[in-house]
């Protein structure tokens, strides 16, 4: 799919979606910066990189912090002489609670790591994807998008649409600079983000709905994989969807028709 050679930024990719778009992006010869807070989770990614023969670089820095960001985005961009693809894929699920019990500086956390951490992977990235043009793919999330019944989500489907808009957005501005923007909507996908969810009286907030057994209609209820999220990232980042900008994809088995 024509990358190799390229370099990569992958926000969160310890674990997960980040993790699996590393491990395939190498093996297609793209040298990846691993960026994340967990420094152990990083390695064992590079090892498995290294082992098969790619080249990846642990960036360990906060999405959320500017200075780190830039760091971050500077040491890979001098490392290798470039980035040509950013992976905005860093997030949290965060606090889950009806709207009157849900803290300021819990919405706060969300929409900074989730929206603002976007924002700077790509922010700092732009001056070497300028150079020769390039690919962003943000990880956004069915939530927000075009499912709602995710009670109490209310700070984690906000930053999930503000990923959207802000891709939209910034798909026309960088045109010019041949970079192109597109951002995925995951559904169930088996990663690790549910650890980091904390849900808190939510019963006495739900609507009392009943969904048919299996809310995956494409896969009688099985989630999908990160892996198969991996191999849709690679064809955004690839010539093979040089005339795709400005995209919103689904990947989630129709699940979010059914409990929009």
């Amino acid at each position: 799919m024509s990358l190799q050679g390229k370099v990569a930024l992958i926000t969160g990719a310890g674990s997960g979606i980040g993790k699996a778009t590393a491990l395939l992006l190498a093996r297609e010869g793209v040298r990846v910066g691993l960026l994340g807070r967990t420094r152990d989770e990083l390695e064992q990614v590079a090892q498995e990189v290294q082992r098969g023969g790619g080249e990846a670089l642990i960036l360990e820095a906060d999405v959320s912090d500017p200075g780190q960001m830039q760091g971050a985005a500077e040491q890979l961009g001098e490392r290798f002489g470039r980035i040509d693809i950013v992976l905005a894929n860093a997030g949290i699920n965060g606090v889950w609670a009806p709207l009157d019990e849900l803290a300021p500086e819990e919405w706060d956390k969300t929409l900074s790591i989730n929206l603002k951490g976007t924002f700077l992977s790509v922010k700092y990235a732009l001056p070497y994807l300028k150079r020769a043009g390039g690919a962003v793919v943000i990880t956004s999330s069915v939530n927000g998008t075009r499912m709602f019944s995710n009670t109490g989500a209310t700070a984690y489907a906000t930053s999930k649409a503000g990923q959207v808009a802000f891709a939209k957005m910034i798909a026309l501005e960088l045109a010019k600079h041949r970079i192109r923007v597109n951002v995925i909507c995951p559904g169930a996908i088996e990663t690790s983000i549910d650890e980091n969810t904390e849900q808190r009286d939510l019963e006495r907030a739900k609507e009392p709905v009943e969904f048919p057994e299996g809310e995956i209609p494409l896969t009688d209820g099985e989630p999908g994989s990160a892996e198969e999220v991996a191999k849709l990232v690679r064809f955004l980042a690839s010539d093979e969807s040089r005339h795709i900008s400005g995209a919103q994809i689904f990947i989630d088995g129709a699940q979010s028709l059914l409990q929009g």
